[in-house]
């Protein structure tokens, strides 16, 4: 099993290195591969440093040697991949040694496309957990049982209640599928949510199957510099940034010909949730709690009721 890790590079200078050394105590990790993306810190002299001392990481940059964001970074480091499964890392998380443990065994049968996992926190800093330990606790980013893998596209879409999430940390997937079912790979559009947006489509055309997903496979790192730190000051941010990530899911979603309608008309919904509470003000929430309600209700009641099994390829 040889599996190639892509970390893409940007202001990660204090945390590169400690993510670059969680993944090469694996023998099953054929290269990691470093997308510098032109930051404006000494993360390149240390990815410099970390390609003269460890042969199988290799270190990249856009061919204009210009800042591209983590999309656009990502989809080289696939392209760059020659390992026969793509693994991702932030530059700064970093995985635990567990972290490939399923996927020795789940691998083996030739159907499985994908594998998820958990996800854990460590703060960094004292000021970093006093900050945001009520955003991310000591709770683990997972999906809350074991899921089919029909079952994972509505359960990320709120079809299926209290689904739960994971993260591209956590995830492994076999590069031929990678490349010949997700066109686009990861949209460089997409500034923010652009890994929710990925692990959606990447559901419904791949098999995603759940690894290790009641322990932690991988910390997720937070720190001052999170880019968190920046959405958090406005809190227009969050609402204006999930508008946009269901804009593009919807756009894609109405186009594609083998989703079947009712999946469409709960992604339409969500949708325009979303754009209502754009323009809504606060007291405007109380009609668009109501909205909500009501889609969930629908799916509770039966309208939903899809055979994910023979309808999504």
């Amino acid at each position: 099993m040889r599996i190639s890790v892509v970390i893409p590079v940007y202001n990660a200078e204090k945390y590169i290195v400690q993510a670059v050394e969680s993944a090469l105590q694996f023998e099953e990790i054929c290269e990691v591969i470093l997308i510098e993306d032109q930051s404006p810190d000494n993360a390149l002299k240390v990815c410099q440093e970390l390609t003269e001392k460890h042969k199988s990481v290799k270190l990249f940059q856009h061919p204009d040697k210009e800042n591209h964001g983590a999309s656009a970074s990502r989809n080289l480091g696939i392209k760059k991949a020659t390992g026969e499964y793509i693994a991702f890392l932030d530059a700064d998380d970093y995985y635990l040694p567990n972290r490939f443990d399923a996927e020795r065994e789940l691998f083996k049968d030739p159907k499985v496309e994908g594998i998820y996992g958990a996800l854990g926190v460590h703060f960094y800093s004292e000021k970093a957990k006093e900050q945001y330990y009520t955003v991310f606790r000591n709770a683990l980013t997972t999906v809350n049982k074991k899921y089919h893998p029909k079952e994972v596209f509505p359960g990320q879409l709120y079809m299926l209640g209290s689904f739960g999430m994971f993260s591209i940390d956590t995830l492994t997937v076999k590069r031929d599928a990678l490349l010949k079912k997700m066109n686009p790979l990861f949209k460089s559009t997409l500034k923010l949510h652009e890994d929710t947006e990925f692990l959606f489509r990447l559901s419904y055309y791949l098999d995603l199957y759940p690894g290790i997903i009641d322990k932690a496979v991988a910390l997720r790192g937070v720190h001052e510099e999170n880019r968190i730190t920046k959405i958090g000051v406005d809190k227009k941010i969050p609402i204006l940034s999930r508008s946009i990530l269901w804009n593009d899911v919807n756009d894609w979603a109405q186009h594609e010909k083998t989703m079947p309608q009712n999946i469409k008309i709960h992604i339409k919904r969500m949708h325009r949730s979303y754009e209502i509470a754009k323009a809504s003000r606060p007291k405007k929430w109380v009609m668009i709690l109501k909205y909500l309600v009501f889609d969930y209700k629908s799916i509770r009641s039966g309208l939903y009721n899809i055979n994910f099994r023979n309808t999504i390829i």
